[in-house]
């Protein structure tokens, strides 16, 4: 039966195009992990990155693990086999570091069950000095990392192009001197600004559950941890180093434009955590991209404000020119032009996405998301009027002061979007379908909106009952709505301290199933989602540094609540957030 799992993770790798595999001997072997399945894990930029910086270095060689599926999963079980690794089909348990990127909450629980799978104490506390150090990191962990205090030896915050290196060189050299694995630790989070062990510092709490102080439990280490960020635009364009036809996006070369936003919306933690936001040259891109189309004719770019690339329009014109086709992520409605829409039909676009995130210009103004009706009706008469397009739009539901109002006005927005789109396309006889993406909102660390509960489910279920009613009228319309009850998870995930992880152990052992952990657990998980949170409190990611200051996060909740916006983000030339000055 091993013998089928091998044959599997062959097969696999023949169809890949771009893997590195090393010989072992003398080098530091690192299990990069992803917490889902391969076609999941192979779709994200940031964890071939990683892949790619690990394997740069000739002192590491580093493989991927993912989450098995069904078939690979049965014939774990039935050999009583380890996890394997892809490249070398070796164990989990033999390499020196499991190194988790973790990007989104929900993939949370099969953090355990990779542990499970691959033979691993699932608490840090159960690991001696024969177990691999089990490490994370990625956006999650420079979020809010406690939920997952107990299961992690270290996390190493911040993004991995500026910590890498000095992580991977102290730890060889503590791998050299044979360091036992309580000093190791010890050493790397006083050595390195960025390592967090959350074994080292001890947490207690007032009586109404709120945290009364946070404090080292050994003078050598910080009480603070820094995420420190990307600053260099000198470093490469990352794209795809693997391609392979078993993902989302298949046969696909992604390229990051840019990383962050300035457009400041307050519910968007990528938005803040990823201060300045940053771009590359216009020569440094198209480089990339000619480098890119001689191994693969379709791109997909990435940006979280793609159309604020300096020079977006030559680099789709000179694209095109090669023949190649490309895909782009959502869209500013308020950015959009003729040209960039003519671009974006002959490389083969056939759907362009489009956030209001809400219904109504008061809620966007409180939300600062810097979005009218008028500049959202404009840029749909454009569209229609250039071609066939399909249009996708993503709202949330249960935003901070959301009135039934303004759930209301999601309807009229879409009703006048489906009316100027019907007015443009006459002439053609065609319309492009309107698809709607309702999810509902969940507050986030390290940002404006972070004091703020999420809305209760009945709430939530009621406004999507009413949407999915009222909707459903509307020809040419399709609508998907997200799951409360999943969202109130990844809520509590996202805002819970480390005590929640008592939670996450229980639903592991139920075989996911989340309410009968709720039932049994000793904590009441509302707390951590139905509470609204003082500005004065200590909140548990409280101890990350990002350079962003908390006044100017609670002057953004205060102006949110007089339904105000305020002004992007002007790199360089302000010290608002503190970033910038840092």
């Amino acid at each position: 039966m091993s013998d089928k799992i091998v044959s599997l993770y062959r097969a696999r790798l023949a169809n890949e195009r771009g893997v590195i595999k090393k010989d072992w001997g003398g080098r530091i072997s690192i299990a990069l992990t992803y917490p889902n399945h391969y076609r999941v894990g192979m779709s994200n930029l940031g964890f071939q990155v990683v892949y790619s910086l690990f394997n740069s270095r000739d002192d590491v060689v580093a493989e991927r693990v993912f989450l098995p599926e069904d078939q690979e999963t049965s014939l774990y079980l039935e050999t009583g086999k380890g996890l394997l690794s892809l490249e070398s089909q070796s164990m989990l348990q033999r390499f020196d570091i499991v190194a988790f990127s973790l990007s989104f909450e929900n993939d949370y629980p099969n953090i355990l069950k990779i542990l499970q799978l691959g033979k691993i104490p699932l608490l840090s506390e159960d690991r001696d000095e024969f177990h691999p150090l089990i490490m994370a990191g990625g956006i999650t962990t420079f979020l809010n990392p406690e939920p997952l205090a107990s299961f992690f030896d270290l996390f190493l915050l911040g993004e991995a192009e500026e910590d890498i290196d000095e992580f991977i060189g102290l730890f060889k050299d503590l791998k050299d001197l044979r360091t036992d694995r309580q000093e190791a630790l010890k050493v790397l989070a006083r050595d390195i600004r960025s390592v967090y062990v959350p074994s080292f510092y001890h947490i207690e709490y007032h009586k109404d559950g709120t945290i009364r102080s946070r404090d080292p439990i050994d003078s050598a280490v910080p009480e603070k941890i820094e995420a420190p960020y990307r600053r260099s635009q000198d470093l490469p364009v990352n794209k795809s180093s693997i391609l392979t036809p078993g993902t989302e996006f298949a046969d696909r070369v992604l390229i990051e434009l840019g990383r962050g936003c300035g457009r400041s919306c307050r519910f968007c933690a990528a938005g803040y955590v990823y201060r300045p936001p940053r771009v590359h040259s216009e020569s440094d891109l198209l480089t990339c991209l000619y480098g890119a189309i001689d191994e693969c004719s379709r791109l997909g770019l990435l940006s979280a404000s793609i159309l604020d690339t300096p020079g977006i329009e030559k680099i789709f014109s000179k694209t095109i020119e090669t023949g190649a086709s490309f895909s782009v992520s959502s869209l500013r409605a308020d950015s959009l032009t003729r040209e960039i829409l003519e671009h974006l039909k002959n490389a083969g676009q056939r759907t362009l996405a489009i956030a209001p995130e809400a219904g109504s210009d008061r809620l966007r103004r409180v939300i600062n998301k810097h979005l009218s009706l008028d500049q959202i009706t404009r840029a749909v008469r454009m569209i229609a009027g250039i071609g066939d397009f399909s249009i996708k739009l993503y709202f949330l539901v249960g935003l901070p002061t959301e009135s039934k109002d303004d759930v209301a006005e999601i309807l009229g927005l879409v009703k006048k979007i489906k009316h100027h789109m019907v007015k443009e396309s006459r002439a053609r006889g065609r319309i492009g379908l309107i698809r709607l993406s309702v999810n509902c909102f969940i507050p986030k660390a390290f940002t404006p909106f972070q004091w703020f509960p999420m809305e209760d489910l009945s709430g939530l279920k009621e406004k999507q009952r009413w949407l999915r009613k009222v909707l459903a009228k509307e020809g040419g319309v399709k609508v998907n709505f997200d799951v409360p009850k999943w969202a109130y998870v990844q809520s509590l995930l996202s805002m819970g301290d480390r005590r929640v992880g008592s939670i996450l152990l229980l639903s592991h052992g139920y075989n996911g199933d989340w309410s009968k952990s709720f039932r049994h657990s000793e904590l009441n998980p509302d707390f951590f989602v139905y509470r609204p949170k003082e500005l004065d409190e200590i909140l548990p990611w409280d101890f990350i540094e990002h350079g962003i200051h908390k006044e100017h996060l609670i002057k953004e909740y205060r102006l949110a609540l007089k339904e105000k916006e305020s002004d992007i983000c002007q790199v360089g030339d302000c010290d608002r957030c503190g970033v910038c000055s840092a």
